[in-house]
């Protein structure tokens, strides 16, 4: 039984081909550039070069049939028949207060979806539209939406509820909401498993640090507080992001330089962040290399950064009382250990103390790695996310009628002997290549039973 997962972004299309009944992955993928001209796809299969194919794609329908085609015709195709292809799942970004966890889209779920759009323009309505083309291309094929929002529904009124006029929730839905819901639910998981405990027994700090960043306090397995608000802009310093900061700040500018709303939304979602101090950065390995290079600018960025999230970490460690774990994961969380090393001196306060050899060498997309000292009251892991497995498994469960909200409901990768195939494979060439990296592994992370 093959799944396929999409996640559709405004000008890109991410897709996933899975193979429930062999636990592994068929092939990945992304279109690039949908909608702005010089479209194009990269297509990988494990044991292939990667494949890429330059097509326009005007719009979402056009890109996810050429998901389809280079599935099946390009020469080298992965299936044969779209029949092969069980259930189609979507990430859709805002759920609002309507969804609570994954379900199937029927005609009135994609209306429900549709009234909330507002509270994510630039990102529900490409969810949408990835939607509608998918039921389009493939019209005799369950689809699933699978919410960001949905892991952070169990947040009390206290945590979610604004202190500003509270007709403004009641009437336009204005509330904390956060995001990256899915990475973050698996991490937890992930997580309870390496120390060995039920995951509603934990207590979790969870760093979601990429180009968007999430911070998540987690109680008792289930999301008490969250850095992102009402829209994914408020929270930790991101790429593009500002962050928090005094909303004042923005009516000041605007009325200094004219700016329309339209403008400043554009400004504080695309402008600010690590790009608006340093004038020219997003990705974190520019802004460390500069740094080393003496750019002040580039200093200041990563001093800021990693200063704000420290600060998030003590005050979510005050929320929860105790810490079990916590964990660092995404592009940056994963791979950066001069960021995570920046984040964590200091912090030995609250019984957090990590081992700086073990850091250095946790560089990888591919094994769970513990980098905590011997006598960290804390444990710290850096664990690879992986979204799509969970709309795999959110898909699969709602086709055979067992899904429920992930406090009724076990994943796979729940399971103390779970593993991922490919991870493992690609952690081996890794560890050939570095041999050190062996001594780092807390367990590696699979797809596959074995």
């Amino acid at each position: 039984m093959l799944i396929l997962s999409l996640n559709c972004g405004s000008s890109s299309v991410k897709y996933l081909l899975y193979d429930w009944d062999d636990r592994k992955i068929k092939a990945r993928g992304i279109v690039e550039r949908v909608t702005i001209g010089g479209s194009f796809i990269i297509q990988e299969v494990p044991g292939r070069d990667p494949l890429r194919l330059n097509h326009e794609c005007p719009n979402h329908k056009i890109a996810i049939k050429l998901i389809i085609d280079t599935l099946m015709n390009s020469g080298k195709e992965v299936m044969g028949d779209l029949k092969e292809i069980k259930v189609v799942s979507h990430r859709v970004v805002h759920g609002g207060e309507k969804f609570t966890k994954s379900v199937l889209i029927n005609e009135k779920v994609l209306d429900m979806i549709k009234e909330v759009a507002s509270l994510a323009p630039l990102h529900n309505p490409p969810n949408i539209a990835g939607i509608e083309a998918a039921k389009s291309l493939l019209p005799n094929i369950p689809q699933v939406a699978v919410f960001d929002t949905a892991w952070h529904q169990t947040m009390p009124s206290y945590a979610y509820i604004y202190a500003l006029p509270y007709e403004w929730y009641e009437e336009y839905g204005v509330r904390r909401y956060g995001f990256h819901g899915t990475s973050l639910l698996y991490v937890a998981k992930r997580a309870a498993v390496l120390l060995g405990k039920d995951p509603f027994e934990c207590n979790l700090i969870s760093c979601h640090i990429g180009n968007g960043v999430s911070i998540n306090a987690v109680k008792n397995g289930v999301s008490l507080d969250t850095s992102m608000g009402f829209t994914p802009l408020e929270g930790a310093v991101m790429g593009t992001r500002a962050g928090d900061h005094d909303a004042a700040i923005d009516l000041f500018m605007m009325r200094k330089k004219g700016y329309t709303t339209e403008e400043m939304d554009n400004i504080l979602n695309k402008k600010s962040g690590i790009l608006g101090i340093t004038g020219k950065y997003t990705d974190r390995r520019d802004v460390l290399k500069a740094a080393e290079n003496g750019e002040k600018r580039a200093q200041l960025a990563i001093e800021i950064e990693t200063y704000r999230l420290k600060k998030y970490i003590g005050a979510y460690a005050a929320a929860l009382g105790e810490v079990d774990a916590l964990i660092f994961t995404a592009g940056v969380g994963e791979l950066s250990s001069p960021i995570r090393a920046k984040i964590l001196n200091g912090l030995e306060i609250l019984g957090i103390k990590y081992d700086q050899e073990k850091n250095a060498l946790a560089r990888t997309r591919n094994a769970e790695v513990d980098i905590s000292s011997e006598d960290s009251r804390t444990k710290i892991f850096v664990i690879p996310t992986d979204e799509e497995i969970v709309f795999v498994e959110d898909a699969v469960a709602i086709l055979e009628g067992r899904y429920d909200v992930h406090t009724k409901f076990k994943y796979s990768f729940e399971e103390p002997g779970y593993r991922n195939k490919m991870r493992e494979e690609e952690f081996a060439i890794e560890c050939k290549r570095n041999p050190a990296m062996a001594k780092i592994v807390a367990k590696i992370p699979l797809d596959t039973q074995v």
